[in-house]
């Protein structure tokens, strides 16, 4: 396995997920989807009050894109991260592409880390679009008044946009571990719908699992708990406990199911 090899499937990987028009509309879905947000938010008399910043949505652009945040941990970050990664290896099953591959000059370590790895680069990339088109869309359609946290202070500009780049940057590491998971349905079941499901079902399970009476301990152990750890950035003084539980355990979730991945996909036979 080399990098000149690694890079070579990864460019030919990821010109291929450009050229799907499916996830190219939902690059623009991501891209458009707040600003519909933030137009039916002027226009209707009702507010998400029950969403943190769901007040402040009329009074602060820099509220937008932490409620979109909000509503992205149900379900809308599950799916952007096993789109790709539930469908990129079960797609060379579906179509019988597997010998084509690797009679190339690559191996097929080669093959597994660079999909991986632009399964890995879809997901950040959607999740990306998302949330700079959400502080977009609340700048531009609301503005830069100062956000109220959740200390009930005000947050100028500059601190409101730290705010809200940490935020999004605190859910990308489980993304990723979704992204991985994805991959590891994909690789042992071969089918795209099971790698693009099981990921999603399982974030919703792990959502109505977090509302049950249980062991803080055990909650942390849920992808979906690091998706609200960003909370603790909102206060005073900051509580960074929770995101740190996040990394470790999307890390985890990560490496585990990367590994598992790899070592199935090591012991296949080509066609078979």
């Amino acid at each position: 396995m080399t990098a000149r090899g690694i890079a070579a499937v990864w460019r030919v990987e990821w010109q291929k997920l450009l050229g799907q028009r499916m996830l190219r509309a939902l690059l623009l879905t991501c891209a458009f989807g707040p600003f519909a947000f933030v137009a039916v938010m002027r226009v209707q008399s009702a507010l998400p009050e029950d969403t943190l910043f769901g007040r402040g949505v009329r009074d602060s652009g820099f509220a937008t894109p932490l409620v979109v945040l909000g509503f992205a941990a149900l379900w809308v970050l599950p799916v952007l991260a096993s789109v790709v990664g539930g469908d990129i290896f079960s797609s060379e099953d579906r179509y019988g592409t597997w010998a084509s591959i690797l009679t190339r000059a690559c191996t097929k370590a080669e093959v597994f880390v660079a999909k991986m790895l632009a399964a890995l680069a879809f997901s950040t990339l959607a999740a990306t679009v998302l949330g700079a088109s959400s502080t977009a869309a609340g700048v531009l359609g609301v503005g830069v008044e100062p956000l109220v946290d959740l200390s009930g202070g005000l947050l100028e500009s500059a601190a409101a946009i730290r705010l809200v780049a940490l935020a999004w940057a605190s859910a990308l590491p489980v993304v990723w571990a979704f992204t991985a998971l994805a991959v590891l349905c994909s690789v042992t079941t071969r089918s795209s719908v099971v790698g693009v499901g099981v990921p999603v079902v399982a974030a919703l399970a792990m959502q109505l699992g977090s509302y049950v009476d249980g062991s803080e301990t055990l909650r942390r152990l849920l992808l979906t708990s690091g998706l609200d750890a960003w909370h603790g950035l909102a206060v005073e003084p900051r509580y960074l406990g929770a995101l740190t539980a996040s990394v470790v355990v999307s890390g985890i979730y990560l490496l585990v199911c990367s590994g598992v991945a790899y070592g199935v996909l090591m012991r296949r036979d080509i066609g078979r």
